[in-house]
C-alpha cells in the first residue's frame, strides 16, 4: 500500500485524534494476527503516518486508553434514523470501533465512557471549589462544604457506573477474546520487539522508552482527583513498581494521556492553595467540623471506587486468569465476586499477575486504596 500523507492532518487537532485511533486500531489488528513464529515487522504504509502523527500528538503509538474511550464514541441513532444533535449524554453513546465486533467490547469501552461524561461533573465542582480556596472567608468555607458533599455523591455515581459492566460484559469474553488485543510493545508474550518501517524517515521521531498497552490508569479524571484532593497514590512505599524508567505508574501512564489533559494535571500539582490544607485550617482556624466531615466523605467515596475496582479486576482479569477456560453463571458470578475479595487478602496464586498497564495488579490497587484510607483528616 502507499504510505499516506499526514501533513494536512496537522491543522486540526481533531483529525489528528482520529487518525492516532484508526491507525492505531491498524496497528493492533496486524501486530496480533501475525503468527507467534514469526517477527513483528510494521509496514511502511502504517508505520510512517501513524509515527508522523503520534510525534505530533505526543503519544506512543500504540492504542492507549483515549482511543478506547476518549476517541471511540458517537451519539447513538435515534429510531428515526437522525443523529441527536445535543451534548452527548450517559444514554445516548455508541461505540466506533471494536476488535471482536461483541456487544461486550462495546459495552466494555462504553463503561469508561459514561464515567468520564459523568466525571466532568466533578471536575467542575473541583473548579468552583478552587475558586473559592482562592477566596477563603467563611462563606468560602460554607460553599466548599456544599462542593464537596456533591462531589461524594458523584464520586459514588462514578463507582454505580463502574460496577454496572457486569451487566453487559461477560469476563470470560473479556479476559479471551477482547483483552488480548490491548498488548502493547512492552507485553508480547513472545518477547518480540516491534519494527517500524522507515521510523528513521520520521521527522521529530524519538525512540520511546515503553509502549504498554491501553489502561484506565491513563485517564486523567482519576488522576486529577487524587492531586485535588491531596492523595498521594504516587507515595513510593505503597504504589511504586519497579520499571527500568524509575517512574511510579501514574507518572508513567501521563505519557499516554492527551498533551494537554498532562499539562492540566501538571497545572493542579503547581497549584498554591490545596484543597486539603484548606479543610485542616478551616478546621483548626474556625473550627468548622462540616467542612472535615465532607472532605472525609469525598476520601470514602474514593475509596468506595477504589474497592469496587478491585472486585472489577478480580471479576474480568484475576478470577478467568486463576480458572482458565471456565465460565461462570450470573449466580455464579456473584459467589466468585467474595472468592476474589478474599483473593486479595491472600494474594494466593495472583502475584505477579500483570495489567495491561505494565503494574502488578494486586500490589498496585492495594497499595492505592490503602493510601486513599490513609488520607483522611482526623481531628
Amino acid at each position: 500500500m502507499p504510505v499516506l500523507p499526514t501533513e494536512e492532518l496537522k491543522i486540526c487537532e481533531r483529525v489528528l485524534r482520529r487518525a492516532h485511533h484508526v491507525l492505531a486500531w491498524l496497528l493492533h489488528f496486524f501486530v496480533h494476527t501475525i503468527p507467534s513464529h514469526e517477527p513483528i515487522v510494521i509496514p511502511r504504509s502504517l508505520s510512517i503516518p501513524l509515527l508522523q502523527v503520534s510525534s505530533q500528538l505526543q503519544l506512543p503509538p500504540v492504542i492507549t486508553y483515549s482511543d478506547d474511550v476518549l476517541y471511540n464514541w458517537a451519539h447513538r441513532q435515534a429510531r428515526d434514523g437522525d443523529c441527536y444533535n445535543d451534548l452527548p449524554t450517559i444514554d445516548n453513546l455508541q461505540c466506533l470501533t471494536t476488535f471482536t465486533g461483541t456487544l461486550d467490547e462495546e459495552e466494555f469501552y462504553l463503561t469508561s465512557a459514561r464515567i468520564e461524561l459523568k466525571g466532568n461533573e466533578a471536575l467542575e465542582l473541583m473548579r468552583v471549589s478552587m475558586n473559592e480556596i482562592f477566596v477563603g472567608d467563611d462563606i468560602s468555607i460554607s460553599r466548599v462544604t456544599r462542593y464537596l458533599q456533591c462531589m461524594a455523591d458523584v464520586i459514588q455515581e462514578l463507582r454505580n457506573l463502574l460496577m454496572n459492566v457486569r451487566q453487559g460484559v461477560d469476563p470470560q469474553v473479556f479476559y479471551d477474546r477482547i483483552r488480548p488485543w490491548f498488548r502493547g510493545i512492552d507485553g508480547d508474550p513472545f518477547g518480540r520487539q516491534w519494527v517500524f518501517e522507515g521510523q528513521d524517515e520520521v521527522e521529530g521521531w524519538e525512540e520511546i522508552p515503553e509502549a504498554s498497552g491501553a489502561s484506565a490508569g491513563q485517564s486523567s479524571l482519576i488522576q486529577a482527583l487524587d492531586i485535588y484532593l491531596g492523595i498521594d497514590v504516587e507515595a513510593r512505599e505503597t504504589s511504586y513498581m519497579p520499571h527500568p524508567s524509575n517512574k511510579t505508574f501514574q507518572e508513567r501512564m501521563r505519557a499516554y494521556m492527551p498533551r494537554h489533559h498532562r499539562a492540566f494535571l501538571n497545572h493542579l500539582r503547581t497549584n498554591t492553595r490545596p484543597l486539603r490544607a484548606f479543610v485542616d485550617r478551616a478546621v483548626e482556624e474556625e473550627g468548622d467540623k462540616s467542612i472535615l466531615e465532607a472532605y472525609n466523605a469525598v476520601l470514602g467515596s474514593m475509596k468506595g471506587f477504589r474497592d469496587a475496582h478491585m472486585v472489577i479486576v478480580g471479576l474480568y482479569i484475576i478470577g478467568p486468569a486463576r480458572h482458565a477456560g471456565r465460565t461462570s453463571s450470573v449466580s455464579g458470578r456473584e459467589a466468585q465476586e467474595g472468592k476474589i475479595a478474599e483473593a486479595f487478602h491472600t494474594d494466593d496464586g495472583i502475584q505477579g499477575l500483570k495489567g495491561t498497564g505494565g503494574t502488578d495488579l494486586v500490589k498496585f490497587l492495594k497499595g492505592v486504596r490503602d493510601q486513599t484510607a490513609s488520607t483522611y483528616l482526623q481531628k
